[in-house]
């Protein structure tokens, strides 16, 4: 028996109690006469005490050659701590050491096993076994464990039924690259790993499994930014004779119960915007409403002068900063300057100072009288003391920049409280969106997205206005979940790929067999995936989702703890058939 307790589990009710206990040396205290050890395991730190009165001179000379992270078995007596350290839970006690053996010794490691580590992240990903050590990752991981029991639980009690559904898979268009397996036994062929279970999932429904679930790893080749990973986990979900309510009630009823049970809080609005509300207010589909700031369009009181800027833009749109009137020029300069960076993209800002007087203070006060200002103040929401600030330029792009710059001032103002939660369910997407590059259109979700119910005819004669029967479950500006009402019959199917540019050879190669499905008495379904390395992150405080994965990749898609992705071999490539043809 290596251990008859945890390093967390002993209280002042174990005095002397003899107990062992096995763990790693979070650090040591040598004060030549006594030595004092901190031995710590995934449930906490209890102190071990060795003093040359009580303990053998051998023991003592061993203590006082350990290193940090030596892995070792004590047993010792419970004793009462002389110094308390109310900070630990076990900080009334501490262990006399009467055995002790090394059960494995350890290098000094690169960073400090600590809450605050001297470890850059680059460092903790290359000793990521390392990183797990520390609090902050191993209670991340433990509360995703936690909410991803709770799923389990709730979906279940629910009546639906977990499936899986395979990894090697056909290669379908679902708007990213997918990562693909060359096959040793089918030369020249290969397989493809699933960017979700979607067509799976529709095939379950035609196979009566009238409530799926599936907690499924998910693989997207595509370029990364900040906080993606290459591959990514979902609550996979799908219902059958289900309209769009009967969705979003099941998945407004898992969400309550997550942030009751893992967060002890009670939510009972969820409230609903249309796709189209969201981009006008707030300039993206995943708006924060923890805050208002919402947007207010100018065009109508700001290009009315000569003020040429304004005059030729798409949209004149501008926002309400709280308090803002206190900044000063030079703050004011530093978010002109962070409007214009690249990542933005905006080519300037307009500013208007509500004084607490009434009156109005602009960087266009050449152009504009106090009877404009204060239009621009009444269209933004802004009162006195408040700063508007105004982009202009193309519609959807200048939205994008506002809608930044919006979220960027609410984190200075602390406005995004990580312990408050304002779920959203965002609805009617655009059922198809225009690509530049290819001058086509294509499915904003995927093809398989049935349109709203009487706007099938629209797609013959403008396209670009059928709206999806589509919605996201957004939570504190991010998107969490989202999900359609599906195609379910073979000739609306059919209708959708010829749309999206398919022909019939190609959609036949690619989809026949659920084209086929649909012949055998396809019911009517729906579904909704959420992302759970986000939804983890967001429950836990945090929008970062690297410390909830175990093992995550870093920003270029590797994992630098195991070198990957690496070179296979000549005779690998041998028996895949492969032929290298590298740029230099």
């Amino acid at each position: 028996m290596y251990r008859s307790h945890t390093c967390g589990e002993l209280r002042a009710s174990h005095i002397d109690t003899e107990v062992t206990l096995s763990g790693w040396i979070q650090k040591s205290r040598d004060k030549g006469f006594i030595v004092w050890v901190d031995l710590r395991d995934r449930y906490g730190i209890t102190q071990l005490v060795f003093d040359e009165e009580r303990t053998p001179k051998a023991m003592m000379e061993k203590a006082q050659n350990l290193g940090r992270e030596f892995v070792i078995q004590v047993t010792g007596t419970v004793i009462e701590r002389a110094s308390k350290n109310p900070n630990i839970p076990t900080g009334d006690v501490e262990i006399l050491v009467s055995k002790m053996d090394i059960l494995n010794e350890s290098i000094l490691p690169p960073f400090t096993i600590e809450n605050k580590t001297d470890g850059g992240e680059d460092i903790r990903m290359k000793y990521r076994y390392l990183d797990i050590r520390r609090n902050p990752v191993k209670n991340s991981l433990i509360f995703r464990h936690k909410v991803t029991q709770e799923v389990r639980n709730y979906l279940s009690n629910d009546g639906f039924i977990e499936v899986e559904t395979p990894y090697l898979i056909k290669s379908t268009p679902e708007g990213a690259r997918d990562f693909v397996v060359p096959s040793r036994m089918n030369e020249g062929e290969f397989y493809a790993l699933p960017q979700s279970p979607q067509t799976f999932k529709q095939l379950l429904m035609v196979g009566g499994m009238d409530k799926y679930f599936q907690i499924v790893k998910c693989f997207r080749d595509e370029d990364l930014r900040a906080d993606r990973q290459p591959e990514f986990t979902q609550i996979d979900c799908e219902m059958a004779f289900v309209e769009q309510e009967d969705i979003l009630n099941a998945f407004e009823g898992l969400t309550r119960h997550l942030l009751k049970e893992v967060n002890g809080v009670e939510i009972n609005e969820f409230p609903r915007m249309l796709y189209d509300d969201a981009m006008r207010l707030y300039g993206n589909d995943k708006p924060d409403i923890r805050f208002g700031m919402e947007f207010g369009e100018l065009n109508d009181v700001a290009q009315h002068k000569d003020f040429g800027v304004f005059n030729s833009a798409e949209l004149v749109v501008g926002i309400a900063v709280p308090g803002g009137n206190s900044y000063t020029r030079k703050e004011i300069d530093k978010l002109i300057d962070w409007v214009k960076r690249p990542q933005v993209g905006a080519l300037g800002m307009v500013y208007s100072r509500c004084n607490d007087d009434g009156s109005y203070k602009s960087s266009v006060d050449k152009f504009y009288d106090q009877e404009d200002l204060a239009k621009w103040a009444e269209k933004t929401g802004a009162k006195p003391g408040d700063l508007v600030c105004v982009l202009s330029g193309d519609k959807n792009k200048v939205r994008a920049q506002l809608s930044a710059l919006r979220m960027e001032l609410a984190e200075r103002l602390g406005l995004r409280k990580p312990n408050e939660f304002a779920p959203l369910w965002v609805l009617d997407f655009p059922l198809l969106e225009w690509d530049e590059d290819t001058e086509r259109y294509h499915a904003m979700h995927h093809p398989f997205t049935s349109p709203k119910p009487g706007q099938l005819e629209l797609l013959a004669t403008n396209p670009g206005a059928v709206k999806a029967n589509a919605y996201d479950l957004v939570l504190n500006g991010n998107e969490i979940g989202g999900g359609s009402i599906r195609i379910h019959d073979k000739k609306t199917q059919a209708l959708m790929f010829d749309y999206l540019g398919f022909t019939e050879e190609e959609a036949k190669e690619q989809f026949g067999f659920l084209m086929n499905a649909f012949e055998y008495g396809a019911p009517p379904h729906g579904g909704l995936a959420f992302g759970l390395d986000r939804l983890v992150a967001i429950l836990g405080g945090q929008e970062t989702i690297r410390d909830f994965i175990a093992f995550p990749k870093n920003n270029s898609g590797r994992d630098v703890m195991i070198d990957a992705p690496a070179p296979l071999d000549n005779k690998q490539l041998e028996e895949l058939s492969l032929k290298l043809n590298l740029k230099s």
